[in-house]
């Protein structure tokens, strides 16, 4: 039977809650449509080739059906005006996260015991999710619905998700403490430390991070390809990813999706995609070019579906090669013939960036001297997070030279255009402004930035920073509104239809700014109410009771 649980408090207004046993939701307030519930179905068993024995822990990520139904996403802005871009809440999926348990039991037809506990969300809390189901998921198991009530019960009383702050979340007895990321943060965030207050709760549960996976583990077998990899992702290649089991497809695929922080991850991927999906037809189509998915799969059925595809990861079970892990070779895509094919990194694409062979040796050295997972996994991150804002501060300093100056912006004109981007400009511009400024690495950087040009990722970079461009730009011309001081000559030779329009205009902005999608102080806001009083007194009575009724 398949069960989806989420809270139902401030927290998980975003996500909901719900526990789903064949049909049953619970609670009933939280609405699925009959090819939802379908999916997660699904979604949250391992495929039977994976014979996955014991408790296994996996997730997987599912297009919504039907549009907005919930009653939450009035939230969203709030939120998501806060947290970084690859943390915000999704508006068109769930996040199912699974906790699913296989043990023999001949009381059973099969043989077997099989239940799985899912909690589905529209956050990427991965971490969070799965520590939470595995204090819940164990004691549901022996217990219950009942169990499930007391525990969405508490869930009713956590705090809205705040980026920034550190969040204390009772459970069970235990207290889960972890801390959202804010866009503000730097790249390596401070560790959780605890206050006096917090001190006099039960011995928190303290996650260092509410998201991130242990990415070493998750690289093992594919270190020596990791630069590659990245590059795929960073020009949103088309990339089926092969693995035993769904726990190790669903990691394999969030660690590469998460390759690009901060930059944000603009294409479709599934860590968890199963033949019984409603995608199936329209990923695995040959009358058309692959999508730009990475995809996560367990059934061999899947690698001769897929063969047309250009970039196919295949994993197995993890292997040491003497003291080393043992590493998936590079293999052309003509190999990929037979459901029994050996692990390897099956492409004709071709690094754009030579290979950091320093960390590799260095990453390898830490295996042989057994350092910490999560010492190696902070120094491939760092890394990552290193090349990606290599390849990205040229770009973000060309966008920036493409704003206004702000002398430029006055209070009673129409504040001058953001130039238009030029991909010529900006190659030109790499001679003496590059990445080679920043990072080590030799490559052709130029052909991977005309690449990146024709990705989902360029367009979806080019048009966050051009969205928020515009906004400093709005920003800007409400301040400078809001701190002119000749509002009054300037309305003398005016006309009552231009005099409404700097109110509706500026009443426009506030509403804007007063959404948090200005960046703007709280005391040009109250100048700019100011203003609008002043100018809407200026008008004869009938038009100021039009302006501003009873």
């Amino acid at each position: 039977m398949d069960m989806e649980l989420g809270g139902r408090g401030d927290l998980f207004r975003c996500c909901k809650a719900a526990v789903t046993i064949s049909q049953l939701v619970y609670p009933s307030s939280f609405q699925l449509t009959d090819k939802e519930k379908s999916s997660i179905c699904y979604l949250s068993f391992p495929d039977s080739h994976s014979g996955c024995l014991g408790d296994t822990q996996f997730s997987f990520r599912m297009r919504q059906c039907g549009g907005q139904r919930s009653p939450w996403h009035a939230d969203d802005g709030h939120y998501n005006s806060r947290a970084p871009v690859a943390l915000q809440r999704e508006p068109a999926h769930y996040f199912g996260y699974v906790y699913f348990r296989q043990v023999k039991d001949s009381s059973m037809k099969r043989g077997y015991f099989q239940k799985s506990l899912v909690l589905v969300s529209r956050l990427p809390f991965v971490r969070l999710f799965q520590a939470l189901l595995s204090l819940i998921a164990p004691e549901y198991f022996d217990k219950l619905t009942p169990c499930l009530e007391a525990v969405c019960n508490e869930i009713d009383q956590w705090p809205a998700p705040l980026p920034g702050q550190i969040l204390n979340l009772p459970v069970m007895g235990v207290v889960i403490q972890a801390r959202i990321p804010s866009r503000v943060d730097k790249p390596e965030p401070s560790p959780l430390k605890q206050s006096s207050q917090e001190s006099l709760l039960p011995a928190p549960v303290v996650l260092a991070s509410v998201h991130e996976l242990d990415l070493f583990r998750c690289f093992r077998p594919v270190l020596t390809h990791v630069q590659m990899l990245w590059e795929l992702m960073l020009l949103g290649e088309p990339l089926v990813v092969w693995a035993p089991s769904p726990d190790v497809s669903s990691e394999l695929v969030l660690a590469l999706t998460s390759c690009l922080q901060p930059l944000q991850f603009c294409c479709d991927f599934r860590p968890y995609f199963t033949i019984h999906d409603s995608e199936f037809k329209e990923f695995t189509t040959r009358t058309q070019a692959p999508p730009n998915v990475v995809l996560g799969v367990t059934n061999p059925f899947f690698i001769k579906t897929l063969q047309h595809w250009p970039h196919v990861l295949r994993v197995g079970e993890p292997k040491m090669s003497g003291d080393l892990p043992k590493q998936v070779k590079l293999k052309k895509p003509s190999r990929l013939k037979t459901l029994d094919t050996k692990p390897g990194l099956y492409t004709a694409y071709t690094a754009h960036l030579h290979r950091d062979k320093a960390l590799l040796k260095r990453l390898l050295k830490g295996v042989q001297k057994k350092r910490p997972s999560e010492v190696q996994s902070a120094l491939l991150r760092r890394h990552l997070l290193e090349l990606t804002q290599s390849f990205i501060i040229p770009l973000e300093h060309y966008m920036a030279s493409l704003m206004p100056l702000q002398k430029s912006i006055t209070p009673w004109k129409t504040p001058p255009q953001i130039r238009p981007f030029s991909q010529d400009d900006f190659l030109r511009s790499l001679e003496h402004a590059g990445p080679q400024l920043t990072c080590i690495l030799k490559g052709d950087w130029l052909g991977l930035y005309r690449r990146f040009f024709k990705s989902p990722h360029f367009d979806g970079w080019y048009r966050q920073r051009h969205k928020e461009m515009a906004q400093k730009l709005e920003a800007l011309h409400l301040e400078a509104i809001s701190e002119a001081q000749n509002i009054e000559t300037w309305m003398k030779d005016k006309s009552e239809v231009e005099v409404v329009d700097l109110v509706l205009k500026l009443r426009e902005k506030l509403v804007r700014a007063q959404g948090h999608r200005l960046p703007v102080k709280e005391v040009t806001l109250q100048r700019a109410q100011l203003y609008i009083e002043t100018v809407i007194g200026s008008l004869p009575k009938d038009l100021q009771a039009v302006l501003c009724p009873p």
